[in-house]
């Protein structure tokens, strides 16, 4: 679906623009936000009008927007909440729970705003993205720990022991990884030609040993049999 943009919107395009987006995104998000219109010819007659007021309001939107940004960008949040030995927490720090933190520190922020991809789950220093206005975005820490006092060793840098299990980056990035590839190949499948010419290469010279050595025992003479008439009987003794 082809839209105008009524305001810039982050890897999309500025204000004005006509993109093609999917449909989905253009019902769901775009057109009921009214941060686009249908790129009909009508809607683009009736763009032209509002071209002047949508600036105007975008620039008074962005003003407020760099007013908050200043006192926003570089704050640090704590957040207390249950956390087993491993610094696993028990559920999660959603968009949600983090404008609502601001919120009560006297910051206007919704929940669309903040950028967080995934609720947080585990303790530890987080920087997170709020995109206060299309062209206004500042960056805040969410120090998350069990108690006051974790939080505030946490803020200056101290190291925190957690228990034996602990998760790393590198193992989520390695899970990631694992579903990444479950979701793509299917339970069952075939194993790739490259792994399956490797098997046969560690295959093939086993059977040929096999092969060789029955080859030699066929080829093998077999034992002489001592003959009947070469035979001779032992004299009896008297």
């Amino acid at each position: 679906m082809e839209v105008i943009l009524l305001e810039r919107v982050p890897k999309l395009g500025q204000m004005g623009e006509t993109v093609r987006v999917k449909d989905g995104f253009a019902r769901n998000y775009l057109l009921p936000k009214g941060k686009a219109l249908r790129a009909t010819s009508a809607n683009k007659a009736k763009f032209e009008n509002m071209k002047v007021e949508l600036e105007a309001k975008n620039l008074e939107h962005k003003s407020e927007a760099q007013k908050v940004a200043t006192k926003l960008d570089g704050q640090s949040f704590a957040v207390i909440r249950q956390a087993a030995e491993t610094g696993q927490l028990y559920g999660s720090v959603s968009a949600r729970d983090l404008a609502a933190i601001m919120s009560a520190a006297g910051f206007a922020v919704d929940r669309s705003q903040v950028g967080l991809n995934a609720p947080i789950k585990a303790i530890g220093q987080h920087k997170i993205p709020v995109a206060l206005h299309p062209e206004v975005e500042v960056s805040i820490t969410v120090n998350i720990a069990r108690s006051a006092d974790e939080a505030e060793r946490l803020a200056r840098g101290e190291a925190i022991m957690l228990g034996a299990g602990a998760a790393t980056p590198e193992a989520e990035e390695a899970g990631a990884a694992a579903a990444a590839a479950e979701a793509v190949f299917e339970p069952g499948a075939e194993k790739p030609k490259r792994g399956r010419k490797r098997e046969q290469a560690e295959e093939a010279p086993a059977e040929q040993a096999e092969t060789k050595d029955a080859a030699a025992e066929a080829a093998a003479p077999a034992p002489a049999k001592e003959s009947k008439r070469g035979k001779k009987k032992e004299p009896k003794e008297e």
